[in-house]
């Protein structure tokens, strides 16, 4: 799967805001498993939003085009994930591959 510029610039937007500051400098220690799981639940966070909307949209109190748009942010947000744990799998693997 290939990360696109754009799900890339939100994802590190993401864990810069995740991390308290607008960059992360040289010095930060920097917990990865904590940026993870904050990318996990934003990403369930935003199901959950698309998920109201589409309710509100079958009650017949919103409106279709703010679902759509929902669900296309959960969705790139998710892959985003996705290709970032892929990613770590592969580093990894990487690594027990490597001769000691």
């Amino acid at each position: 799967m290939a990360i696109d510029p754009v799900s890339a610039a939100r994802a590190y937007q993401q864990a810069a805001r995740a991390s308290g500051s607008g960059g992360i400098e040289a010095g930060d220690n920097i917990d990865f498993g904590n940026l993870v799981t904050q990318a996990i639940r934003d990403a369930g966070q935003t199901a959950q939003v698309a998920e109201q909307q589409a309710v509100q949209v079958a009650a017949g109190r919103g409106d279709i085009v703010d679902v759509v748009t929902a669900i296309a942010a959960a969705e790139t947000q998710l892959q985003t994930v996705m290709a970032v744990r892929d990613q770590v799998i592969s580093a990894y693997q990487e690594i027990l591959r490597m001769p000691i």
